[in-house]
């Protein structure tokens, strides 16, 4: 699952998961473009793939800011040719808690403009790269929460789902354009985005998985890099879950 010599970009990929997909990324021989809104984040992060060997740079992004992404599409696009978008950054800490009824207003569009709008923003501002080279990836990190219908997470489950959705109809408009787009839906993976969820869930994840240890964010770069490989190119519009059997379609 080579990617030498493609250039891949990561949005949210300061820490977590993200930090995880960038790193595994770049071990397989990408170059990395860190689209991380907090700086110290996105420069560890760099310091980091560049230290192992790999290649990477940061470039501050807030996703769900459409002149942030605007200006990530423009710098992108003086330094050579864009192969794959994982679209990881999103809104997850502390969001629980609430029923649908409890949750504000503006709780309810704060999640949406990260979580299902931003993907789009960046997709959009990006696409004409892909295009231009004529094939090239996107992934869409969704959760099986949207999948399950966990209770009191009603506007994060939401904009997952949210995101699901618009993952089948960009497979739709880009298939024939060689560009494809997939969505990878993970459980409950132990990190900073973990820490906040209560005790009850983490035990409810272990007593339903079928693989019952923790998830760790390297059970899924693994999915995620196979989806920007050569060896996906006949894979687009599925969301393919990784959470050790929590979830079953």
């Amino acid at each position: 699952m080579s990617l030498n010599g493609r250039r891949v970009v990561v949005t949210g990929a300061g820490r977590g998961l993200g930090e995880a997909m960038a790193h595994a990324i770049a071990s397989n021989g990408a170059s990395v473009v860190v689209a991380e809104l907090i700086p110290e984040r996105g420069e560890r992060v760099v310091g980091e793939i560049r230290a192992a060997g790999g290649a990477a740079e940061f470039i501050p992004t807030d996703v769900s800011d459409e002149a942030s992404v605007a200006a990530l599409a423009e710098h992108l696009g003086s330094g050579g040719p864009l192969w794959g978008v994982v679209n990881n950054a999103g809104l997850a800490d502390a969001v629980g808690g609430k029923t649908f009824w409890e949750i504000t207003p503006d709780e309810w569009d704060r999640i949406q403009a990260t979580n299902s709008r931003g993907p789009w923003l960046v997709s959009r501002a990006l696409v004409p790269q892909l295009l231009a080279g004529g094939e090239g990836r996107i992934v869409n990190i969704a959760s099986d929460a949207a999948l399950y219908g966990s209770p009191r997470l009603s506007h994060y489950i939401a904009s997952k789902g949210a995101l699901i959705a618009l993952t089948r109809a960009m497979a739709r408009e880009l298939g024939d354009h060689g560009i494809t787009v997939n969505a990878v839906a993970p459980g409950l993976v132990e990190g900073p985005s973990a820490e906040e969820i209560p005790a009850e869930r983490h035990a409810l994840y272990a007593e339903i998985r079928a693989i019952s240890r923790p998830q760790e964010p390297d059970d899924v770069t693994g999915t995620i890099v196979f989806l920007l490989s050569a060896e996906a190119a006949y894979i687009t519009g599925q969301t393919i879950v990784v959470d050790g059997g929590f979830v079953m379609p």
